[in-house]
């Protein structure tokens, strides 16, 4: 199966069964992802050499503003996209089946977490995984150890704040916090 059909199954139907066709060519891109970030992260590189082997890892040609400090880890690399002016802190691990959209100017702490898939409850499907898309909107900012789970959406300029687990949308302009996430300010309370 080629990607751009595997990224459209993937997006129309949000469901993997485990073992299906679908689940055979995801692995697929995902074994080649997962050495393409052993190579990334078991070398010394440039910024332009990360950026490189970054646009490689999505299949998206990434701007000279984009920044990463390794390691890096993606389980899938071809659902993510990345706008201008993002900087991406070491340890992080974007589990992208369901799609990871970071807007630009964003801000990712150390070893943030972006998990965009579910298995089934049912403890005989578990290997059927439930796909839903992670957006970051502008200039959002992901504090450290933060995990963000599937179908979320952190507005614009908004806030999350570090050790925070978000299982809900979080409003632009907020600042929110703890496991789960909840809302602790408006951030024109904090621009002095």
């Amino acid at each position: 199966m080629e990607l751009e059909e595997l990224l459209s199954k993937m997006a129309e139907e949000g469901v993997i069964h485990g073992g299906s066709e679908v689940n055979k060519a995801m692995v697929a891109v995902s074994d080649e992802t997962r050495r393409l970030c052993a190579i990334l992260n078991n070398g010394v590189y440039t910024n332009e050499e990360i950026r490189q082997q970054m646009s490689q890892i999505t299949g998206q040609e990434l701007d000279e503003s984009f920044s990463l400090f390794l390691p890096f880890t993606s389980d899938f690399g071809k659902n993510i996209r990345i706008g201008k002016n993002v900087f991406i802190n070491s340890g992080c691990r974007f589990q992208d089946q369901g799609q990871i959209i970071i807007g630009d100017g964003s801000l990712i702490g150390h070893n943030v977490v972006f998990a965009t898939i579910n298995h089934d409850y049912d403890p005989l499907n578990r290997g059927t995984m439930y796909l839903k898309p992670i957006e970051l909107k502008q200039r959002t900012w992901i504090g450290s150890n933060a995990t963000i789970l599937p179908g979320v959406t952190i507005g614009e300029n908004s806030v999350v704040a570090a050790g925070s687990v978000v299982t809900k949308d979080v409003p632009p302009d907020t600042i929110v916090g703890g496991n789960p996430a909840k809302f602790i300010s408006n951030l024109e309370d904090k621009i002095k």
